[in-house]
């Protein structure tokens, strides 16, 4: 998954990231309002973890601003102010959930999970699509009952193409889900060609039919037609 951390606690925010990225996702962090409404504003994120009290703004602001934009990010909104009416108000605004501070880590990253499965209407852990299957929990993938070998960014790829099933993704936008902020410093997207690939040989091994399909000038779109 790809998150956006928005926290000005430096201590804080490195815990989250390195938790976070070590469960296998892509972080990105914004420490302050600025750097958040910018990030919002340009990229999209499965989930956003979002600090009420920032040093150049309310939190609250970034999360009206991303409901403006029409975005389905998933918010969560993580903060010291335990009051009942700040949890009203965040969830009358579109959050999906409210965790206050402190927390466990691997509290929060089940509570991502949750939000993301709920963002894609998935209401188990096993993610299906016809013949394939992606557990969620275990990060595997299966064809026709055998489990195939994948590597984290094969594996993130695929699922990012299965919840966006029927949608044209262009290679700059896989790339900022696989690579975030670091997907700028790319000459090419051309790795995305590559993984793509591999993904359909080890599909096609398995037994899978070929959902992947080129879109002329842009990228991929993975249906059944």
């Amino acid at each position: 998954m790809k998150i956006l951390i928005v926290e000005d606690e430096a201590d804080l925010m490195s815990a989250m990231k390195d938790y976070l990225t070590s469960e296998g996702n892509v972080c990105e962090t914004a420490a302050t309002f600025d750097s958040a409404y910018q990030k919002i504003s340009i990229y999209d994120y499965d989930c956003i973890l979002l600090d009420l009290m920032l040093p150049d703004g309310n939190g609250f602001q970034l999360l009206k601003h991303l409901k403006s934009l029409d975005k389905s990010d998933g918010v969560v909104i993580i903060s010291a102010r335990n009051a009942l009416d700040d949890r009203i108000t965040g969830f009358n605004m579109g959050a999906d959930d409210y965790l206050i501070k402190p927390f466990h880590l691997s509290e929060l990253n089940a509570r991502i999970a949750a939000v993301t499965r709920r963002k894609n209407n998935q209401h188990s852990t096993i993610v299906t699509f016809n013949e394939i299957k992606i557990d969620l929990l275990a990060k595997t993938v299966n064809v026709n009952n055998h489990e195939l070998h994948f590597t984290r960014k094969e594996y993130d790829l695929l699922l990012y193409f299965i919840y966006n099933k029927g949608k044209a993704i262009s290679k700059s936008a896989a790339a900022e889900h696989l690579w975030g902020d670091d997907a700028d410093m790319a000459d090419s997207f051309d790795f995305i060609y590559t993984h793509i690939k591999n993904i359909r040989k080890k599909l096609a091994d398995a037994g899978a039919k070929d959902y992947f399909h080129s879109v002329y000038g842009l990228g991929y779109r993975f249906s059944e037609s």
